[in-house]
């Protein structure tokens, strides 16, 4: 997994968490523990810096970016779906961003919300704690129901477990 330090910008890395061999994490890039960096993701903090919370998934091809010397910030338990895009903004506890969304600069993602796949999250917006975004532009669907904590929670489980797993029985064969 490349690794790459810029002036005195370089990342940390928390015990337990897996990154991809093709991932790249660039400059002032934190992540905490048992987290999951998929295959082709990019993190960039030539600049900016990107905080990681303990047991996210950033999934396959995700790209995250900060402006300069500005934040991107996910909290706990994060999970960002294959190929989406986070550009300076905040994602609490919790919160699921779609496959292919983008979230774009100075947004905020409530605890427990949903950015549906393809969503965009323009510029500033707000979703509150426990809501369901989809469209472009983004719009408000309804609220989360209990039962999705608890079928996103065994999800977000799944890629905890995959840390770990990766870390010993992943090999490259050819």
């Amino acid at each position: 997994m490349p690794l790459y330090q810029i002036r005195d910008r370089r990342p940390v890395i928390a015990d337990g968490t897996w990154i991809a061999p093709s991932a790249e994490i660039i400059g002032d890039v934190h992540i905490g523990k048992n987290s999951y960096i998929g295959w082709g993701a990019i993190l960039r903090g030539d600049y900016g810096t990107i905080e990681i919370g303990n047991e996210c998934a950033i999934e396959e091809g995700v790209i995250i970016h900060a402006r300069p010397h500005d934040k991107a910030i996910l909290g706990f338990r994060v999970t960002v779906g294959h190929g989406a895009l986070i550009h300076n903004a905040i994602i609490e506890n919790f919160a699921t961003i779609g496959m292919r969304a983008t979230v774009s600069d100075f947004s905020e993602i409530g605890e427990w919300s949903l950015v549906a796949e393809h969503a965009l999250v323009t510029r500033k917006q707000i979703i509150p704690p426990g809501k369901i975004y989809a469209g472009i532009p983004s719009r408000e669907l309804g609220d989360l129901q209990e039962k999705n904590k608890t079928e996103w929670n065994w999800a977000k489980q799944i890629y905890v477990d995959l840390a770990k797993q990766y870390q010993t029985d992943c090999s490259l064969i050819r």
